[in-house]
């Protein structure tokens, strides 16, 4: 990794509207002048879940450039040179991904899908919280790594652990 660049990270989901989405928020915060995050979708749903825009404003996150996208536009000559890719479910897990130019690192953060949750209001929110407060956790181990100081082979086995379980931090 060159020693100044700014570095690309994706997030995948399948239907890239929640956590996908509030992935790339936090840590285009959370790791401001270091990352540049993205994420979509391999089925994008076409709009962002309305629950997971109010989690992100309620935490003072812009949300004004966040859209449901295809991972299609990450994988063409004029996408920007991806660092990581990191999926956030199952689905996109399990999925054939594009060839990604640059080989950039990958692993797998699963998070519950909220966007699956039923019932109250109340549950529902609690449901995108639980998921929010994971990623933020795993984003911000990862955006505190000396990445530039790891070997590969380092920074893969740390890559692969965030995405483990992780005590409960709440």
């Amino acid at each position: 990794m060159e020693e100044h660049r700014m570095l690309n990270v994706l997030f995948l989901c399948t239907g890239n509207s929640a956590r996908s989405i509030m992935a790339e928020a936090i840590l285009n915060r959370e790791g401001l002048g270091k990352f540049n995050a993205y994420s979509a979708g391999s089925m994008p749903r076409g709009s962002v879940h309305p629950i997971a825009l109010s989690v992100l404003e309620r935490g003072n996150y812009p949300t004004g450039s966040l859209r449901s996208k295809s991972w299609e536009e990450f994988s063409g000559p004029d996408a920007p040179k991806l660092d990581f890719v990191f999926t956030t479910c199952d689905n996109a897990a399990q999925e054939v991904c594009p060839v990604w130019p640059g080989q950039p690192m990958t692993a797998h953060w699963g998070v519950p899908d909220p966007a699956l949750t039923e019932g109250t209001e109340v549950e529902k929110y609690a449901a995108f919280y639980e998921a929010f407060r994971m990623l933020f956790n795993r984003i911000s181990i990862f955006s505190n790594l000396p990445l530039r100081s790891l070997d590969k082979l380092s920074l893969q086995r740390r890559l692969d652990e965030i995405g483990q379980d992780l005590p409960d931090t709440a």
